[in-house]
């Protein structure tokens, strides 16, 4: 006899399914595949066997990549040697969908695999009405699964890296852009300000930042002597400029200009300047942030035009989802529009007009660069935005295609295949991208490295502080035992030295102590105050010295004599 089991691969996990009466359906099926939509008719047909259950989001995507791949996982084969029925009386055969894995199946477990026919529909069906066949699957719970593991699936497979900061770049862009605006309004406010004191200085210095710092720096024009030349030539780097601005101020025809006028000139000269430098230190900023983000785009176009690209789609990836027909004119939608609507010639270029291949071309070559450089734009576009390792290996190799496009226009001289070009690209950029992860790895090695002798350091230091508090512990009791010896040897120093009269004293107390026994108990007061008093004779003579005991016997005998 014949047992068929079907295995189902679902986001939440693997399940086996054993099929009833198999031959009577492979001859039957025409009817099977109407009674597929039918759920009592297909459980009649139908049964889990078991299920297998996905433990993380992690572990789906590990076993999903592997069956893609047509390779057994550790999970699957786990799960088919516990419930599938390898020997018996009864044949096992293994239904599968797909024939790849179906072969890596077979020769993991030497058993007959069969694909197509009564499993196809029969997976359709379970594919149908799967969360009803499970136990505690709802259809809901099926479905966040699939979406989620589609989503994951996807992006390991295309390598997109959801971390792409592009939007810093969109942002700066637009602040440069805005800067530009700025400084050149301001400019002009210094030049038509300052012009009214010197106004031969506008003709010889045009440029707006440089012409900012000479009115900050000359101030007064009466003040300009030949001192001053030097700082003159720092600023306008011309020594003929230098003595042109010096010739000028000496037969200026300018009005004066009071102090409190100049002061706020060169104010608001300082402040055009300090714009005019955080513009250039913006400018590295993006410079920086196109290499990290887009090297390829910023390679073949240059950063400026590059940034306004991915500005005006959104994103680097709405940039790399367009076609080169839509890069080519992007900038240009109003244009587009109007030549539509009065039926006139659409626009050849939008914002890529601003790089310098369009400008070198003939005015008749003009369109036809413009499509190629659109072309090459959506090519670096989309290296970017799914590459792993960002390297501009292939933006320069585009850069070069254009360049030869571009000499072809012009010379006739035939450029290079792109299928050739293209192959040293992919074995430099190999070559590059492996450098920069054995970079990392080495910067990694090292960072845990670090790690790891911090903890050790750390783990010393507690050990040291424990060992310390042991020691400290361990030590109280034996200077206390010292301690104890110190006071007996001096108790027994004192009484080494005491005299006969504080022997006698002693006996006298004693001898009241004994009369106090047997007398009344208002007598029991003063000896204890006789008491108290010994005790406090007994110190004093232990803590004095025999020379003090030896003078005290020579006033005595002193005493008895008179």
């Amino acid at each position: 006899m014949v047992v068929l089991h079907v295995l189902f691969e679902h986001a939440a996990g693997y399940a086996l399914f054993a099929v009833r009466e198999v031959e009577e359906i492979g001859m039957l099926l025409p009817q099977v595949e109407g009674s597929v939509l039918n759920l009592g008719k297909f459980n009649s047909m139908v049964s889990l066997a078991a299920f297998f259950p996905f433990k993380s989001a992690q572990a789906a995507l590990e076993n999903m990549n592997a069956i893609s791949e047509g390779v057994v996982h550790a999970d699957l084969k786990l799960f088919l040697e516990t419930n599938l029925p390898l020997s018996g009386k009864k044949k096992a055969i293994l239904g599968v969908s797909d024939a790849k894995i179906g072969a890596a199946l077979q020769e993991e477990f030497t058993i007959s695999i069969q694909t197509g026919g009564v499993v196809a529909e029969i997976t359709r069906g379970v594919r149908l009405h799967f969360h009803s066949l499970v136990r505690g699957l709802t259809a809901q719970a099926a479905s966040k699964a699939q979406l989620g593991l589609g989503h994951s699936y996807s992006r390991a497979k295309v390598k997109f890296n959801v971390n792409r900061a592009d939007n810093m770049i969109i942002q700066s862009i637009a602040l440069l852009d805005q800067l530009d605006k700025d400084i050149n309004t301001f400019s002009m406010r210094v030049r038509e300000w300052y012009g009214y004191h010197f106004p031969e200085l506008i003709k010889i210095v045009s440029e707006n930042s440089m012409y900012c710092r000479l009115a900050q720096l000359i101030g007064n024009r009466k003040e300009l002597s030949e001192e001053s030349l030097e700082s003159l030539e720092e600023v306008v780097m011309d020594s003929g400029k230098a003595q042109a601005i010096l010739d000028a101020s000496r037969s200026s025809m300018g009005m004066d200009i009071s102090p409190i006028d100049l002061i706020n000139i060169e104010r608001f000269s300082n402040r055009v300047v300090s714009l005019a430098a955080y513009r250039l230190e913006l400018q590295e900023y993006l410079r920086s942030k196109m290499s990290q983000v887009a090297p390829n785009l910023a390679a073949l176009i240059g950063e400026v035009v590059g940034a306004r690209l991915i500005s005006h789609a959104g994103s680097l990836t709405n940039l790399a989802k367009y076609p080169a027909s839509t890069v080519q004119i992007l900038g240009a939608e109003k244009a587009l529009f109007r030549a539509l609507k009065t039926r006139g010639n659409t626009p050849k270029y939008g914002l890529i007009f601003h790089s310098t291949f369009i400008g070198r071309a003939a005015a008749k070559n003009k369109g036809r660069i413009s499509r190629y450089l659109a072309n090459k734009c959506t090519i670096a576009s989309r290296i970017d935005c799914f590459s792993e390792v960002p390297t501009s290996v292939f933006g320069d190799k585009l850069r070069e295609q254009v360049e030869e496009r571009l000499s072809f226009y012009e010379t006739g001289e035939v450029p290079r295949k792109n299928v050739d070009v293209m192959k040293e690209a992919v074995k430099e950029a190999s070559d590059v991208a492996s450098e920069i992860k054995r970079k990392l790895e080495k910067k990694e090695k090292k960072r845990k490295k670090r790690e790891k002798k911090l903890q050790e350091l750390a783990a010393n230091g507690e050990t040291n502080g424990e060992t310390e508090v042991e020691d400290g512990e361990a030590d109280a009791p034996i200077a206390k035992k010292k301690k104890k010896k110190q006071a007996a040897e001096e108790t027994e120093e004192a009484e080494a030295v005491e005299t006969p009269a504080k022997k006698k004293k002693k006996q006298k107390s004693e001898d009241v102590e004994e009369t106090t026994d047997n007398g009344t108990e208002e007598t029991q007061v003063p000896a204890k105050k006789k008491k108290q008093k010994t005790e406090t004779l007994d110190v004093e003579a232990a803590e004095e010295t025999p020379e003090a005991v030896m003078s005290e016997k020579k006033k005595k005998k002193k005493r008895k004599t008179d």
